[in-house]
């Protein structure tokens, strides 16, 4: 159940594609609540799990948002994938491109970036099913660019940068690469100047 709750969340996040010598995740029962030991599947097993795979959600992208020098939290949604593992694949790489980062810093609404590091995933889809959204704004249709008003989508990406902590802070990317039921999440932040600064003068 953790694992599963894991993948979900903490395992889908990147800040900058590294990871520390000593991330652990660590769930606790003292048995204090005496209500009924939940000992094998069922619907209590599943409300368990949903409770605790959206506490681990929110603790994962508090972590995404906290990154070095972040000014915002970035979820990238993916659907039409075979599998969920492949749809989490994509997410994850999409929201780690550096690029992709750098750009949503820079408030580029660049669908390029985007559609550059689902197609270097390793998963296999039809590129002329690709769709790809950012916000409200629909960048891409079967695997062509639309035109868009790009000034109000580089504004979209302003706003986010201000705008209440986990709340309106967050750029939503939207990609769509198939018809098949997989569908993943993963969460990152932006790659901004004060990262490069604080990692530059940061030493252990």
């Amino acid at each position: 159940m953790l694992t599963r709750a894991a993948n979900r969340s903490f395992n889908q996040i990147t800040v900058d594609g590294d990871t520390s010598t000593n991330d652990t995740l660590i769930a606790l029962a003292n048995g204090q609540s005496r209500t009924p030991a939940i000992t094998g599947p069922g619907p209590d097993a599943d409300k368990l799990e949903a409770m605790l795979t959206a506490v681990c959600e929110h603790l994962a992208k508090a972590i995404a948002r906290d990154g070095e020098g972040a000014t915002c939290l970035i979820e990238v949604q993916v659907t039409g994938a075979p599998t969920e593992a492949a749809a989490a694949m994509v997410a994850k790489t999409i929201v780690g491109s550096s690029l992709l980062k750098a750009a949503i810093f820079g408030c580029d609404p660049n669908w390029g970036r985007i559609a550059a590091a689902a197609g270097r995933a390793g998963v296999r889809f039809d590129q002329d099913k690709l769709e790809i959204s950012l916000g409200e704004f629909q960048l891409m249709k079967n695997g062509q660019p639309l035109a868009f008003d790009a000034a109000a989508a580089s504004n979209y990406l302003k706003l986010a940068k201000t705008a209440a902590y986990l709340q309106e802070d967050t750029v939503l990317i939207k990609v769509k690469i198939g018809d098949e039921p997989g569908s993943s999440k993963a969460w990152g932040c932006d790659l901004s100047y004060d990262y490069v600064k604080i990692n530059a003068e940061y030493t252990t």
